[in-house]
């Protein structure tokens, strides 16, 4: 199957995202839709509950990470457009957003 075969990669608030990802679209992403991201944005990955098991890619964010306990484990924060749209997104946080919070592209498993 070609990456012509494929539908087209599902955005951030899409219905669609909790599908399994194929590799034709995960092409798709980086090609066009990832392609303006500097390339110095860290991709994070989320893991499982259970911190072990293996589940298909289904759905991407861009937001901000900061790493908590070690470099190996962090949280993920919203960008500042959204919390300047969203009030409850501001309560949420409100004590702030962590200084070394850096932009990122987090990846989530369907599962």
């Amino acid at each position: 199957m070609t990456d012509k075969q494929q539908t087209t990669p599902p955005a951030p608030g899409d219905d669609e995202r909790d599908r399994p990802l194929t590799l034709a679209v995960l092409r798709q992403l980086v090609r066009r839709v990832w392609r303006a991201l500097p390339g110095t944005t860290l991709v994070v990955l989320s893991r499982d509950t259970e911190g072990n098991g293996y589940s298909p890619f289904a759905t991407y964010s861009n937001a901000r990470y900061a790493p908590t306990y070690s470099d190996e484990v962090g949280e993920v924060y919203p960008l500042p457009e959204e919390l300047e749209q969203d009030k409850e997104l501001r309560e949420l946080y409100a004590d702030g957003i962590p200084d070394s919070a850096v932009p990122a592209l987090v990846l989530y498993p369907l599962g």
